[in-house]
């Protein structure tokens, strides 16, 4: 079986790389960055969603993770419209079995950057109209949207202890998710279910029950 992975470099996209890798599948990963681990069994390209895309053959499994958390353009042009030209490129293949994007919390709640929250809420939407178009390849189609992970992109507000303290409190767990149980997530929507699609899966620590957004000033 093989897994194609965008975003494979970053901490969420590394980590679900690792999974797959432990449960014995070849997994192929595309970022802008070189690749974040070695393995026989991984193949790595270094390439941006935005642009050309490498072509990769008999794809079981695809999973956009590649993303951008800012407040300009660039999340529409990363976040959302690379997602669409990924999963056109790669998923319509008879070999086509889960397709993952990876969404956010803020998809649902909108406390986020403006238009970083509309290019994820568009993932969403973009991923129940995959659903409807993958059904006859028995295919599923599910965005997974993480609340606060304790991913590099996130430092400015996990290494400021005051702003990070009420990152948590927003929390009903008063914690964040570590990428590697992200992964976990993954792999069971795109591995272990079977019939379940064109939803979205929040995994948030109960975030969006208050859904305040901290970030420095």
């Amino acid at each position: 079986m093989k897994a194609l992975i965008t975003g494979a470099s970053g901490d969420i996209g590394s980590a679900i790389a690792k999974k797959f890798l432990s449960c014995g599948y070849e997994v192929v990963g595309i970022d802008v960055a070189p690749a974040a681990l070695k393995d026989e069994h991984y193949i790595h390209y270094i390439a941006d969603v935005t642009g050309a895309l490498p072509d990769v053959t008999d794809v079981n499994v695809l999973i956009t993770a590649a993303g951008v958390q800012s407040e300009g353009m660039d999340s529409i042009d990363v976040n959302l419209k690379g997602v669409i030209r990924t999963v056109e490129k790669y998923a319509f293949k008879p070999a086509i079995r889960a397709v993952v994007n990876v969404a956010s919390a803020s998809a649902r709640t909108g406390s986020e950057f403006p238009i970083y929250t509309a290019s994820k809420g568009g993932v969403v939407t973009y991923t129940k109209n995959l659903a409807l178009r993958l059904a006859p390849y028995g295919a599923t189609a599910n965005t997974l949207s993480p609340g606060g992970v304790m991913t590099s992109s996130n430092d400015p507000v996990i290494k400021d202890e005051k702003l990070f303290s009420e990152a948590l409190a927003e929390s009903l767990l008063g914690k964040w998710a570590e990428p590697e149980e992200i992964a976990e997530w993954a792999y069971f929507l795109a591995a272990v279910n079977k019939s379940m699609t064109g939803e979205d899966v929040l995994v948030d620590n109960g975030e969006a029950i208050k859904s305040n957004f901290v970030w420095p000033k």
